[in-house]
């Protein structure tokens, strides 16, 4: 049976979502909350298509048909061993075709209640292009502003603390969005990341204002979205400034990982040869190699960071809704500063 999604705020009345395509392809992206039970790995599906191709298409669906049945038993035996006589999933792969409809055989005769989703993974795709690339976004956006290390993330958070609705674009990108924000781990994927961002916007409350950090249209490797970066541009703005010597030593709280990782910041300094003078590279080498943290996040910020925010703001064409100037960045100070910036909108 078919099960058509309509809309990304869908309510999904099933137990499971069981993407059965190979791990490449989940990896890249999936439903929310789906698990992968591939029904052919990602050997076994370039086999498949290449005697598809090159030689006989009976016998690649003969051999394809073989290996699924072999590795649903093996997900029968293994990860829904558990499962009883009630359980009902939803099953898709990549356009509702085979994989999916060969499982979803399989489960259904157990005894199971499934449903197939019409059109796979490319129906849901189809929604999350929909409103990140076509769509207006009919949002109250605020976008809170401010040169590196004034704490912007952590105003989020106590933001969202105080039951606002928060975007947290860089914790999607899994990337603190400057030249040494990128985490231990990769990235997700471009559609990775549009995934997470369609979801959080299809549960927002239009209603009510939004707030989010005002970033460049990329994060590390990712790109804000058309419907969202347009939208942005458009958004209220609250300014955070603070002393560089504050900024300093809250950048040294959080940039942790690259503390505790020298040859990572190494390789950070060194990526910014080509915009900072020799002599300025070695310093900040040296004062890495010494574990001067605080000294070396105040020359970033006062040569490198710093700069580039100002041409920015030379750019801006509007006023901002207001400014906060902060004297720290302690918790105290940020949970304050979350209680003004509410009161301005």
């Amino acid at each position: 049976m078919a099960f058509t999604l309509t809309a990304l705020t869908d309510p999904l009345p099933f137990d499971d979502i069981i993407d059965v395509r190979a791990p490449s392809e989940f990896a890249e992206d999936h439903m929310p909350g789906a698990i992968n039970l591939p029904v052919l790995s990602d050997a076994e599906r370039a086999k498949v298509g290449t005697i598809y191709v090159q030689q006989n298409r009976f016998l690649a669906r003969k051999i394809g048909a073989a290996l699924v049945a072999r590795n649903a038993a093996d997900h029968l035996q293994g990860a829904l061993a558990d499962r009883d006589g009630g359980w009902k999933p939803l099953v898709y792969c990549w356009r509702g075709g085979q994989r999916s409809g060969s499982f979803a055989s399989i489960l259904s005769q157990v005894g199971w209640r499934v449903e197939v989703v019409d059109g796979g993974y490319r129906r849901y795709r189809r929604l999350v292009v929909d409103l990140l690339y076509h769509q207006t976004l009919a949002l109250d956006l605020v976008l809170i502003d401010g040169g590196t290390g004034t704490g912007k993330t952590a105003l989020l958070d106590h933001l969202g603390q105080a039951g606002a609705q928060v975007l947290d674009l860089e914790g999607m990108a899994e990337h603190r969005g400057s030249n040494f924000g990128g985490w231990a781990r990769a990235q997700p994927s471009q559609k990775m990341f549009e995934s997470r961002l369609a979801g959080a916007l299809a549960r927002l409350d239009p209603a009510r204002p939004v707030f989010l950090e005002a970033e460049s249209n990329a994060i590390g490797s990712v790109l804000i979205p058309p419907t969202l970066w347009s939208a942005m541009g458009q958004a209220r703005v609250i300014r955070v400034s603070a002393q560089v010597a504050a900024r300093a030593r809250f950048l040294t709280t959080t940039y942790p990982d690259l503390t505790e990782d020298r040859a990572r910041l190494r390789d950070r300094i060194e990526s910014l040869r080509p915009y900072q003078p020799r002599d300025r590279i070695e310093a900040w080498l040296g004062q890495a190699a010494e574990g001067d943290f605080e000294g070396l996040a105040a020359g970033l910020i006062e040569h490198h960071y710093d700069p580039k925010y100002r041409r920015a703001l030379n750019r801006a064409e509007t006023a901002p809704l207001g400014e906060i100037a902060l004297d720290d960045l302690q918790a105290p100070d940020l949970e304050a500063a979350a209680a003004r910036i509410l009161a301005m909108v």
